[in-house]
């Protein structure tokens, strides 16, 4: 499973990188995370507003920073476990 955080390094990305790794751990789930900080890379996924998160090369919200628990469900629902 490939996740990016797409953002400028702000606090609130920060915060989501962190979530993240906390959802990733409780699920016992292997995940590579990768931050994009290029707004020009940023803007590629058609996000306006960070931080983002892409899962799979999927974008799933932009803006926001959610709960460790929408993040678990979030990597349940679209992860590919497999890769």
């Amino acid at each position: 499973m490939k996740i990016k955080i797409l953002g400028s390094g702000c606090v609130n990305c920060q915060t989501l990188e962190k979530r993240m790794v906390v959802a990733l751990d409780e699920l016992d789930v292997k995940a590579e995370i990768e931050k994009v900080q290029s707004f020009q890379d940023i803007a590629s996924y058609g996000v306006m507003s960070t931080p983002a998160l892409v899962i799979d090369g999927k974008v799933l919200f932009q803006g926001m920073v959610p709960k460790v628990e929408v993040l678990k469900d979030m990597v349940t629902r679209f992860g590919d476990e497999g890769s």
